[in-house]
C-alpha cells in the first residue's frame, strides 16, 4: 500500500468549502436555481424568490429564448471586424497555379471574418464537426480586444504564449463558454451561405439542445430541416455506466427552407432489383404496387371483374379502393393494372421505373452500413497519414462515407458548388469531396479551416499540430486518387494559408523618440513581408477569391500582378521614379486592354514607392485619362 501524499492546494490541506457545499445543497433540492453566471456558478435569486412566494417577482422580463451570459459580447464579437490577413504558403501547397481548394491554418473566427469580402452568399454547403464540450476537446478562447494576438499567443506562435485548457464541466461556466464560442461562428457561417445553402452541424447528446436553441435564433426556426440520427458504433460500449451512447446527431438548417431543397440519394441495387419486366411491357420494368387504403373514400367501394371472369365484390375489409371506377378502368385501358400472371388476382397499379423520381428521398436515420462508423473513419485516418504512432488517434473521426452522403444531398454534379468546414479536424471532408467528384465527375470546391493545435506524440513524422495532419491528411488523399486512375484530371490540390497579423502595419508611435516613429512609419507594409503576402491581403481586403488565377509580367522593368483577368492590377515594387511613371503607366494600359477585363480595372501600389508626389500624380493621371479611376496605394 503506497501513501499518498498532501501537497498545497489538495482537499486535506484546506477547510471545508462551505460555499461549494452550499451550492451542491442548493442544486440537489432545487436544480433551476444554480445557474452559470459572470464569475461561474450562481444562485438566480428571481427564481429563488419565485420558489418562496415572493410577489415582487413579476415576468417582465421574460421572453421565450436562449440566454447566457456573454451573449451579447458573441454577437458584437462576430460583428468586430478582423485585424489579421493570410499568408499564402505555396511550398506547403498541392498544384498552387491550377487548383480552387483552400487549406486555412488559423482560428476560425478570425477566418471566416476575413473570408466574407471574398465568399459571402457563395457557399451551397457547410459542414462542422465543432468540439463536443465532453470537458476534453479544444474550446477557442476568444479575445474581444486583441483576437490575432490571443491566437498567436494560444498557440505558440510568439513568446509568451499561454497553455490551452479544455472546458471542463467543473468551470461553472460549462455550457456558457461552448455557446460564446459556437455562436459568432454560426452567425459569419449564415452570412456565408447562398440562398438555397444548407449547414450540417455534428453534435452530441451534450450540448443539441443550446445548439438547437441558438441555431434557431441565427437561422430561424422556420428553416429547421432535420435533426439527423447517426449510428457511429457498431456494437455497444459494455464498460457504459449508464447506457452505451451508439449515435451523433447532425443538425440541418438551411439558408431559406423555401428555396432548398434536398437532392435524391442515387437507388441502391435492392431497389432496383424490385423492377421487372414479367409480361414483356414495352414500357420497361416495372414494380406493383397496392391499389387500397385505410382512410375512407366514398367512391372506393366499387366491385370489378378480373380478366379471368372472377368478380371481386370490393377492396379488403376495412379499406377502400385509393382511386374512382373511372380512374381503374382509364388506368386498365392503359395496361397499367396487373391481375397476376393468371388473370385473377387482386389488382396492383404498375409504376414504371422511369417515371419514378430518380433516386431515394433522405430519411433521417443513417445506419453504419450505409454511411460508416468512427472505426471506419479511424482506420481510413491510419491508412492516409501513415502514423508513426498508433496511439495518436482522434476519439470520433468522421468516415468519407459519412461526409459523401452529405454532399450526395446537398452538392450537385452540375456546378462547382462551394463546401466549407471550418472546423476541419484531420480533413475527412476534403478526402471526401475528391472521392465523390471522381466518382460522379462533379466539380465542387472545398475551404477547410483548422486552428493549429498542439498534437503531442506525431513528431516523428514532422508534425506538430492538428493542422499538420489536415494537410498531410489532404495531400495523400489526392495522391491516391491520382495513383487510382494517372488520366483523371479532377483538382486533388489544395492552396495553404495561414493567419497572421495584417501586413499594413497599425500606428504605434514611440512617445519617447517620435522623430524616429514617424520616418520608420514612412512604409506602411511590413518590410519583413513579401510581394505575395501583401497582394493576397489586397485580394481579401477587394473582395475577390483567394483561388483567382493571377499573371505576372515585367512592364518598365517593374514587376506587375494581373488579378482575375486583369480586374486587378497591382505593382508591389519599392521604388517608382518620376521617369518610371508614364511608362509604368501606359505599360499598364496596354495591358489592361489585351486583357479586356469585364469590369472596371483596380490599380494598387505601395504608396512609399513614389519618389515624390510628382511620380504619384502623373501615374495616376495618365491611368485616368485611360480610363482606370480606382487607383489606390498602401
Amino acid at each position: 500500500m503506497s501513501l499518498e501524499k498532501i501537497e498545497p492546494g489538495s482537499p486535506e490541506s484546506q477547510s471545508a468549502d462551505l460555499l461549494a457545499d452550499n451550492l451542491a445543497k442548493l442544486k440537489a433540492l432545487f436544480p433551476e436555481l444554480v445557474t452559470e453566471g459572470p464569475q461561474g456558478v450562481a444562485v438566480n435569486v428571481d427564481v429563488l424568490k419565485g420558489l418562496v412566494g415572493d410577489a415582487s417577482v413579476t415576468d417582465a422580463d421574460e421572453k421565450y429564448g436562449l440566454n447566457w451570459h456573454g451573449k451579447r459580447a458573441a454577437r458584437q464579437l462576430a460583428l468586430t471586424p478582423s485585424t489579421g490577413t493570410l499568408r499564402p504558403c505555396p511550398d506547403e501547397s498541392v498544384d498552387w497555379d491550377t487548383t480552387q481548394n483552400l487549406m486555412i491554418e488559423g482560428d476560425n473566427l478570425e477566418v471566416l471574418k476575413l473570408l466574407q469580402k471574398s465568399y459571402a452568399g457563395k457557399v451551397k454547403l457547410i459542414y462542422i464537426d465543432p468540439p463536443y464540450n465532453t470537458g476534453k476537446d479544444f474550446v477557442y478562447p476568444d479575445n474581444y480586444k486583441d483576437s490575432i494576438q490571443n491566437y498567436l499567443e494560444l498557440t505558440g506562435q510568439v513568446e509568451g504564449g499561454r497553455k490551452v485548457s479544455s472546458n471542463t464541466d467543473s468551470s461553472g461556466r460549462f455550457h456558457t463558454d461552448w455557446l460564446n464560442m459556437i455562436y459568432p461562428r454560426l452567425k459569419l457561417a449564415h452570412s456565408l451561405l447562398k440562398d438555397d445553402g444548407v449547414i450540417f452541424v455534428s453534435i452530441a447528446d451534450h450540448e443539441i439542445h443550446n445548439l438547437r436553441a441558438a441555431m434557431n435564433e441565427v437561422f430561424g426556426e422556420e428553416n429547421f430541416i432535420a435533426a439527423v440520427i447517426w449510428q457511429k458504433v457498431f456494437s455497444p460500449k459494455n464498460s457504459a455506466r449508464h447506457f452505451s451512447e451508439d449515435h451523433d446527431y447532425i443538425v440541418v438548417y438551411a439558408k431559406s427552407a423555401e428555396t432548398w431543397v434536398p437532392r435524391f440519394l442515387p437507388r441502391t441495387e435492392e431497389m432496383e432489383a424490385r423492377y421487372t419486366n414479367p409480361d414483356n411491357d414495352p414500357r420497361g420494368v416495372w414494380a406493383s404496387d397496392n391499389l387500397t387504403a385505410r382512410n375512407y373514400y366514398g367512391a372506393g367501394t366499387y366491385a370489378i371483374t378480373c380478366p379471368s371472369g372472377r368478380i371481386i365484390a370490393g377492396p379488403p375489409a376495412g379499406r377502400y379502393w385509393a382511386i374512382s371506377i373511372e380512374k381503374f378502368q382509364e388506368l386498365d385501358r392503359d395496361g397499367r393494372i396487373w391481375w397476376g400472371a393468371d388473370g385473377e388476382n387482386m389488382p396492383r397499379l404498375k409504376r414504371f421505373l422511369h417515371e419514378v423520381q430518380g433516386g431515394k428521398v433522405p430519411q433521417t436515420f443513417w445506419s453504419y452500413e450505409d454511411v460508416g462508423h468512427t472505426q471506419e473513419g479511424k482506420k481510413e485516418l491510419l491508412a492516409a497519414v501513415n502514423f508513426p504512432n498508433s496511439d495518436v488517434v482522434f476519439d470520433t473521426p468522421k468516415p468519407t462515407r459519412l461526409m459523401r452522403r452529405i454532399m450526395q444531398i446537398a452538392t450537385s454534379t452540375d456546378e462547382a458548388d462551394l463546401v466549407v468546414d471550418f472546423f476541419a479536424g484531420t480533413g475527412t471532408t476534403m478526402d471526401a469531396m475528391f472521392a465523390q467528384n471522381a466518382e460522379d465527375g462533379g466539380k465542387r470546391r472545398c475551404i477547410l479551416v483548422q486552428l493549429p493545435e498542439p498534437l503531442a506524440g506525431a513528431e516523428a513524422a514532422g508534425w506538430t499540430t492538428i493542422a499538420d495532419v489536415t494537410r498531410a491528411r489532404i495531400r495523400g488523399a489526392g495522391q491516391r486518387h491520382k495513383g487510382k486512375d494517372p488520366m483523371y484530371t479532377g483538382d486533388v490540390g489544395f492552396r495553404t494559408f495561414r493567419l497572421d497579423t495584417s501586413n499594413i502595419r497599425a500606428w504605434a508611435p514611440d512617445r519617447a523618440d517620435l522623430p524616429t516613429s514617424l520616418f520608420d512609419h514612412l512604409d506602411h507594409v511590413d518590410a519583413e513581408r513579401t510581394d505575395e503576402d501583401v497582394l493576397y491581403e489586397v485580394l481579401l481586403k477587394l473582395g475577390l477569391d483567394l483561388c483567382v488565377p493571377i499573371e505576372q509580367k515585367l512592364i518598365a522593368n517593374k514587376m506587375v500582378f494581373s488579378i482575375g483577368g486583369g480586374v486587378l492590377m497591382a505593382c508591389l515594387e519599392r521604388e517608382i521614379t518620376t521617369g518610371d511613371a508614364e511608362p509604368l503607366a501606359l505599360g499598364l494600359v496596354a495591358w489592361r486592354d489585351q486583357q479586356a477585363p469585364a469590369g472596371d480595372v483596380t490599380c494598387v501600389f505601395r504608396d512609399s514607392a513614389f519618389q515624390n508626389d510628382v511620380a504619384k500624380a502623373n501615374l495616376a493621371a495618365i491611368l485616368e485619362q485611360h480610363r482606370i479611376a480606382k487607383v489606390r496605394s498602401l
